[in-house]
């Protein structure tokens, strides 16, 4: 099912209105049996544009960037969209495939490598696509290394916004320790345990909600890719961005990144969490979460559109 809304956005500057139409296409596209459904939107124009295909974080998360079983509605994902779209930029977005019910119950196994499989179904699904100039790949959190290992030579650049710079157990370890130097102990040696052995088994209760069974193969089949050997392997222009007010991935994740590829285009974004907001304090920081009227940071905004203009 191919669905098409047309919108019209309006944009006033000194004594001039600009008018634009936005056209949205609603896809179906599956991995397997797996539903990956999406939005594509781009502005209605004489001459090609650029695509950005985003690939989200860690969680149940929709296309417009909420997860409404954890209570999270900051809609970042969709205000990143709208925001590129306006300037010029078309934007593909898709819900993971965890945060749809009927997915859950066909593959229980998940790993990373399965992620990375649903990114390159939408590559696939655009490479040949004669509206749009080339495909830029924008990973967020979790995603900027989903993103990595679903590069391929249809990429004309990468984006890591929010990328960690190490491998998740020792991302997880150095959060829980920043808590509890006990808990940080433990952690790791759930970590020791579960790489080694495919299995914990006896997991702390304090830490059930992260070495759930359920979990424990997909964090092991995360916790084996180091983010910093995958982007190495990139060969098109690289952007890192982080924010100053990231409470989850902290500059010096951005900064191991570059480090691993010193050709990379690097910003540290003043005022930006993790949700891509513009926040104040430790409480607008929070809010953001459930608040989706704060608004995405315009720094990143621009930083995103001049960096794929260009590369184009």
């Amino acid at each position: 099912m191919n669905m098409k809304n047309v919108i019209l956005l309006l944009f006033f500057l000194p004594s001039v209105v600009f008018s634009q139409e936005i056209i949205t296409e609603e896809l179906d596209l599956k991995n397997k049996n797996i539903f990956l459904p999406g939005t594509l939107s781009y502005p209605k124009l004489k001459k090609k544009v650029p695509l950005v295909l985003f690939i989200h974080g860690s969680g149940n998360i929709d296309r417009n960037g909420n997860q409404t079983a954890v209570g999270i509605k900051a809609n970042y994902i969709k205000l990143l969209s709208d925001s590129l779209v306006a300037n010029g930029i078309a934007f593909y977005r898709y819900d993971k495939r965890t945060a749809i019910v009927e997915n859950l119950a066909k593959e229980k196994d998940i790993t990373i490598q399965n992620f990375a499989d649903d990114a390159m179904v939408a590559l696939q699904h655009f490479k040949n696509d004669k509206r749009f100039n080339g495909i830029h790949l924008i990973g967020h959190s979790q995603g900027s290394l989903i993103a990595m290992l679903s590069f391929d030579k249809n990429i004309k650049s990468y984006i890591s916004l929010a990328g960690a710079g190490q491998t998740i157990d020792q991302t997880v370890i150095a959060q829980v320790t920043q808590q509890s130097q006990e808990l940080g102990s433990l952690t790791k040696e759930h970590f020791d345990e579960l790489l080694k052995t495919d299995t914990i088994l006896k997991v702390n209760p304090l830490l059930v909600s992260i070495f759930h069974p359920n979990n424990q193969k997909f964090f092991k089949s995360w916790a084996l890719i180091d983010p910093k050997t995958e982007i190495k392997k990139i060969n098109v222009p690289i952007l890192i961005l982080n924010g100053d007010a990231d409470l989850q991935v902290t500059n010096s994740d951005a900064q191991l990144l570059k480090d691993a590829s010193p050709l990379a285009e690097i910003h540290s974004i003043k005022k930006m969490n993790h949700l891509l907001k513009e926040v104040n304090s430790l409480e607008e920081n929070q809010r953001s979460y459930t608040d989706p009227n704060f608004s995405i940071s315009k720094e990143l905004v621009v930083l995103i559109k001049e960096f794929i203009i260009r590369n184009e």
